[in-house]
């Protein structure tokens, strides 16, 4: 045990996004700070793509090329070597556009004579019009042309993404990397396996960053925060660059990907790399974790957290019962210490809603904590981030809110929830237009009929550019089985009352839910083609469902007409689970048709055609009236 002070370094490891901070960090930084703990952040994500698409990095990447026989070079390689001098001169420029710092570059882009164009261009080939003309006019317009710019230095990198896939590491992407090396997978044996492989560009690279960090702040503790599984194999990496440097640094894992889906953990190789894995939400975990390290309480009074046991080497998991803090007292996030100026606006999607994700920096904030409805069958009620729900008052939040904007001078706001209640959303507008804010923020809700059109005008007026919901499967039959809570109609009505009150609208759609049909799959689809029709939704996107474990369909399938594939043993992740639906409908073949559907009609194409013609198959007529939705919208809520 140490009694010396802790210094404590929360690290964002690669793969989480490029145009914003992941808020995990920033919380767990503004926690600590807010109980005098020396506390610093990082993220090694933003740092690692940086570091790989720049001069010296592409540099190092054509010299692996070239030890590469020729038959392995694939198309995105060709280009990259056809265009080598060309990629080489523009990336530095291409990075600072994307970052901010030379607008007026895009005059030389749009010309489509900068950079060079590898076959991620080919998508563009879509919006040719008749003649021939103009790709992107339709899009952007004449005055567009940042915005247009920005588009295909996205596409550029994509491209260099591609090369670095290809012919450096297999695994990597920008957000997904090697995620499959740890989705639910039951055993750590393909991560082990990876992580005793030789290390690649991309981990050389990493190594050096995470050295670099170490220097910077002589940590005594790193946190190590992992949402998704497409961040799990670099967090490892990390904490093996960080046990071969100094063993005694104490290495903590956690974060969303654990919470889920390492909450059955028994493998004691993890503890090679982490010294701690903790659960749930991370304030009191570390408070008792950090008077363990002090000597201030024994390892048997841990909160929520596994360890690899001394004597017998078994994983045990120690949970002193102890009171969360209060949501209200977890204190403010703080951006300090990470570059918010070198982060990369990118722009994927042309749909005004989607570039929300990655165009823009945004400060990430939490209404409240977990879900006020807690209800729906596909989710993972079970687990504490949606069951225990708690929320702070207006002026808190707003406090919070102004605190955050003299400290980034950043004004734009994502509210993260899982669903933002709409009785904190009321109050908080009403406190931001009292404050006179004038922040902009965009988030989560459900579609339920609080939002009339008075409180849509009111959360515009504080700032609302746009809300996200589950609309789900959109069927009445299919939302009350999964306890949705909400129809189609009533999501009809309220979401025009948002589009009405000029606030974008991005419905979450999904298929092969529990006992869906063909037939269900067809009328959904009618549904959201009205949807989009009638001026309700701008946006959408089909995710198809997956069953998992912590979700009620998981834990009584039976209820929902399917019975679950057995697991094999379990000793790392546990989250998705196979089941067999009786209805023995391919949904993998409809999902296709499903989402080229919906990426028309998100660029408005296609809404007057039968939704059949989507299919390349034969499907039954739908049995939805064409204007089902307009009559929904004529009526009184």
């Amino acid at each position: 045990m140490s009694t010396s002070p802790v210094r404590v370094l929360s690290v964002i490891p690669p793969m989480t996004q490029l145009n914003t901070p992941y808020p995990s960090t920033a919380y767990l930084t503004g926690f600590l700070r807010s109980r005098d703990v020396t506390a610093f952040q990082e993220d090694l994500a933003l740092a690692l793509v940086l570091r790989l698409l720049s001069t010296d990095g592409l540099r190092a990447v054509a010299a692996r090329i070239e030890a590469m026989p020729i038959a392995k070079h694939t198309p995105p390689i060709q280009a990259f070597v056809a265009m080598q001098s060309r990629y080489l001169s523009t990336i530095g420029p291409t990075i600072a556009f994307l970052q901010g710092r030379d607008s007026t570059l895009a005059h030389r882009i749009v010309g489509r004579h900068f950079l060079p164009e590898g076959p991620r261009f080919s998508s563009l080939d879509v919006y040719l019009d008749e003649e021939g003309g103009d790709p992107l006019g339709w899009a952007f317009g004449a005055l567009g042309l940042h915005d247009r710019a920005k588009h295909l230095a996205t596409l550029y990198l994509n491209d260099l993404a591609d090369v670095l896939r290809d012919a450096i590491d297999p695994r990597f992407e920008f957000v997904r990397y090697a995620e499959s090396l740890a989705g639910s997978q039951p055993t750590f044996d393909p991560l082990a396996n990876a992580l005793a492989s030789p290390p690649t560009l991309v981990d050389d690279t990493l190594r050096e960053l995470t050295l670099d960090a170490l220097a910077r702040h002589t940590p005594t503790m790193v946190l190590l925060s992992v949402p998704f599984p497409g961040a799990v194999y670099a967090a490892f990496r990390i904490a093996q660059t960080i046990k071969a440097q100094d063993p005694s640094i104490i290495t903590v894992l956690g974060g969303g990907f654990v919470n889920t889906e390492l909450r059955e953990l028994k493998d004691p190789r993890v503890f090679d790399y982490f010294d701690f894995v903790c659960l749930d939400a991370g304030e009191r975990p570390l408070l008792a974790l950090l008077e363990h390290v002090q000597g201030k309480r024994s390892r048997q009074r841990l909160v929520r957290t596994f360890v690899r046991d001394k004597d017998s080497g078994e994983v045990k998991y120690v949970n002193l019962v102890e009171p969360d803090v209060a949501f209200a007292e977890v204190g403010t996030p703080t951006w300090d210490g990470l570059p918010l100026d070198r982060y990369l606006s990118l722009l994927d999607m042309l749909n005004p809603m989607n570039r929300l994700w990655s165009d823009g920096r945004w400060n990430k904030l939490t209404v409240a904590h977990g879900c006020y409805w807690k209800k729906c069958s596909f989710c993972d009620v079970s687990l504490d981030y949606i069951g225990r729900y708690e929320g702070a008052s207006a002026s808190v939040l707003a406090d919070r809110i102004e605190a955050i904007v003299r400290e980034t001078g950043q004004t734009g706001f994502h509210f993260v929830d899982e669903a933002a209640p709409p009785k904190s959303l009321k109050a908080l507008a009403t406190e931001l237009i009292d404050r006179n804010a004038g922040i902009s923020w965009w988030g989560n809700i459900r579609f339920e009929k609080t939002f009339s059109p008075e409180l849509c005008e009111l959360l515009a007026d504080s700032g609302c550019i746009a809300v996200s919901g589950g609309l789900e499967v959109a069927s009445d039959r299919l939302l009350t089985l999964m306890k949705k809570g909400v129809s189609v109609d009533q999501v009809a009505r309220v979401t025009r009352a948002f589009t009405d009150a000029g606030i974008l609208v991005h419905a979450y759609l999904m298929y092969g839910f529990p006992t869906q049909t063909v037939q269900d799959t067809v009328d959904a689809l009618e549904y959201v083609r009205q949807l989009f029709e009638n001026g309700c939704i701008q946006s959408g996107f089909f995710h198809r469902f997956a069953c998992t474990v912590h979700s009620p369909v998981g834990k009584n399938p039976e209820e929902y007409g399917v019975t679950l594939q057995p697991l094999p043993d379990v000793t790392f992740a546990k989250n998705d689970i196979g089941f067999h639906d009786p209805t023995g409908v391919d949904h993998d073949a409809l999902g296709k048709a499903l989402k080229k559907a919906i990426y028309n009609y998100m660029h408005g194409i296609g809404l007057e055609e039968d939704v059949r013609t989507w299919f390349p198959f034969k499907v039954p007529k739908t049995t939805v009236s064409r204007n089902r939705i307009a009559r929904a919208l004529s009526q009184q809520g």
